[in-house]
């Protein structure tokens, strides 16, 4: 194929390409028809044409279409050091010291939002999640106890909190150790909920957004898989429970001192002077302790003195005293004399809300709204500053130190190193919520990959359950053996999930389904709020609705529910793998109304619904992009120029046409397009140059 000219000097003049059409040119004999000696005595007028480069052979070579899951390329557009001056580069240091401070500063405001939304989800849920704690009867179904365990860490924010809850009914032998396991897994469920609202902040970039809730989900998937195979495991054999039981009966434990608490120490300051909670209601309430429903779980006193002291108290008879020396009657009513042990308030907290008397609900949402504000803009500010750090070699490093396999013999040891660093990482911040919403943003900017990502992801949490343990061998004598063997199954469990979905390349589904997911959020962005809501609220709601209803209506809903997920997924396999095996008519999809095989129709009812807000924003903000691509040009470094790139593909899909550069509107271009290029003349001679 010709190469393709140069567009800068290309002009609309077909006359530019003949050559000859108005100068007359003798021509010189050709010898081998010397015959014809009169036609060489007159001028002939010879056409030339340049030869013409039409796009059609461009479009038809195959392109190279980039995978959208290739990390990008952060390239270093400032001055490179060594063509800085000494002040430049004294100024560049102080600029790199800068941004490491704020990096740091809003790194530690995202953690205490972390705090403070946890805090607030207990506010809000903290009593409803007790409450379904409190029939212990309906525990002994282990699908009930899944969903309970996903709702009331979703409800918390904190599979701390839930499991704490769960050693106390353990201990206090309102529940079984069998019984808890389902909880456990299902705190294991809930508990990634909070990484996958952080990866919503990164919505505004599709690319970013789509790396970034891949790398959020593959968490989700990981748990919901591993919960989907070894809970009917469990429930069968019950294995969790006989290891664990060996384990503790094997090992004479002793009560140790208090687990490490490393992050807290940094944060609890600031988040202490906001609000401060009293966490022993939740477990009273699921404890059934009629006096705890009442109460508030915002802490007012925070400094109390406990006093026990003798006084006379009246009694229904004789036998009720506490001894017949220290009883005595009146002629009207009996007294004894008892010890009462009353609690006398000393010091109020100093948080803000201590002085306001208001409903937790009310303290609840005002902290939901702040601390997502704040865990919003730190995200927006952490991305924006590494983003503006790592760059150029400093990038190039930290994706080969970072991405990199170890050299061929030993490349397979690197994911298991990956995830002894994501259990030590989760160990020091003692929050896998934390550790995975800080890894969030990273695999947004392109940092790191997904499959970097996930064995870090497991790491933490085999940490989470290791700070569990640590906290367990510090629980008080009765409550040891529980609480120990409880924090066992959640590490055992977590184990057997690794072992399932790690070690053989081809069964790391959650990376795939991750990655699906990914694609399909960056189409629709509001896929990923659907999701949310579906698989955390509304699947885990409804199971515990009919599990409430009975096993014949659980059975009866879910069986058929069941059915069609699988015959449906087996029809993908086919389609995908072997169509000839199938009918010609369930070869596809198309057999299916559009709404129940595409989200198209959806999309459409959803941008129209919002858009009904959104029209006179959307026209204050094309007005705008109008003025500032007239003033630099509509580069693709200005934020104008994805809407002026959105209002040209939406102008396509009218049907409106859209005018081509003047460079390709030349005549031979425009016919071929027509189909008016008519076939050359016999008698014109065409000569390519």
């Amino acid at each position: 194929m010709a190469p393709w000219p140069e567009l800068g000097d290309a002009q609309p003049n077909p006359s530019k390409y003949l050559e000859g059409a108005t100068s007359q040119q003798p021509i010189t004999p050709d010898k081998s028809k010397e015959t014809n000696k009169n036609n060489t005595e007159v001028p002939v007028t010879k056409f030339e044409l340049l030869p013409t480069y039409s796009t059609a052979t461009l479009i038809e070579e195959p392109t190279e279409v980039d995978d959208p899951w290739n990390l990008p390329t952060l390239q270093d557009s400032g001055i490179k050091w060594s063509e800085r001056d000494t002040k430049g580069k004294i100024l560049c240091v102080f600029q790199g010291i800068g941004r490491l401070i704020l990096l740091l500063g809003f790194l530690y405001f995202f953690v205490c939002s972390l705090d403070v939304l946890s805090s607030a989800f207990q506010l809000v849920g903290g009593k409803m999640a007790g409450q379904f704690f409190s029939n212990s009867s309906i525990m002994s179904n282990p699908l009930l106890g899944l969903v309970i365990g996903v709702l009331v860490t979703v409800f918390v924010q904190s599979s701390s909190t839930s499991t704490s809850i769960v050693v106390s009914m353990v201990a206090s032998s309102l529940l079984t150790v069998r019984a808890a396991i389902p909880i456990i897994m299902g705190a294991n469920i809930g508990t990634s909920i909070t990484n996958t609202i952080v990866a919503l902040m990164q919505v505004g970039d599709r690319s970013e957004f789509r790396r970034a809730f891949a790398g959020a989900t593959v968490h989700d998937f990981f748990n919901w898989l591993s919960v989907l195979v070894l809970l009917p495991v469990e429930v069968a054999t019950h294995y969790l429970e006989v290891v664990t039981q060996l384990i503790v009966e094997s090992f004479h434990f002793k009560n140790g001192e208090d687990a490490p608490d490393l992050l807290k120490v940094i944060t609890k300051p600031f988040t202490k002077l906001i609000v401060q909670l009293d966490k022993k209601v939740i477990s009273q309430i699921a404890m059934n302790d009629e006096t705890a429903k009442n109460k508030s779980l915002v802490k007012i006193w925070c400094k109390t003195f406990t006093n026990m002291t003798q006084m006379n108290v009246t009694v229904p008879s004789m036998a009720n005293c506490t001894s017949p020396s220290l009883c005595w009657t009146d002629g009207i009513q009996t007294w004894t004399m008892k010890n009462v042990t009353y609690k006398e308030n000393i010091a109020k907290c100093q948080h803000i809300f201590v002085n306001f008397h208001l409903p937790d609900l009310a303290v609840g949402i005002i902290l939901l709204i702040i601390s997502l504000l704040v865990l919003c803009g730190c995200l927006i500010m952490i991305v924006k500053i590494l983003g503006s750090v790592l760059k150029g070699q400093v990038a190039t490093v930290i994706k080969k130190t970072i991405n990199t396999d170890f050299p061929f013999p030993f490349a397979w040891l690197t994911g298991y190193l990956a995830i002894l660093v994501g259990a030590g990482m989760t160990f020091i911040v003692q929050s896998s919520s934390v550790f995975t919403s800080a890894l969030t943003p990273l695999i947004g900017i392109g940092v790191i990959t997904i499959e970097r990502a996930y064995p870090l992801t497991l790491g933490s949490n085999i940490g989470t359950t290791t700070t569990a343990i640590l906290a367990a061998l510090a629980s008080p004598g009765n409550t040891l053996r529980s609480s120990l063997q409880i924090a066992l199954c959640h590490f055992f469990f977590n184990i057997s999930g690794i072992l399932l979905w790690y070690p053989i390349p081809f069964t790391r589904l959650p990376i795939r389904m991750a990655k699906g997911l990914g694609n399909i959020s960056a189409k629709y962005r509001w896929f990923a709020v659907f999701y949310l809501i579906i698989f955390f609220f509304l699947i885990p709601l409804t199971v515990f609705g009919l599990s409430l209803a009975g096993w014949p209506v659980l059975v009866g809903v879910g069986v058929p529910v069941v059915f069609i997920i699988i015959l449906v997924l087996c029809l993908q396999l086919l389609q995908s793998r072997c169509p000839r095996v199938l009918p010609k008519k369930l070869q596809n999809w198309n057999f299916l109304p559009l709404c129940m095989r595409s989200l198209k129709p959806w999309d459409a009812v959803i941008s129209k619904f919002t858009g009904c807000f959104q029209m006179p924003c959307c026209c204050c903000c094309r007005v705008c992009c109008r003025v500032c691509c007239l003033l630099c040009g509509c580069p693709k470094c200005c934020r104008c120029s994805e809407c002026c790139k959105d209002l040209e593909e939406g102008q396509e899909a009218q049907g409106v046409p859209v005018k081509a550069p003047e460079t390709f509107d030349n005549i031979t271009i425009s016919r071929e397009a027509q189909g008016e290029v008519r076939a050359p003349d016999s008698k014109t001679e065409c000569t390519a140059l």
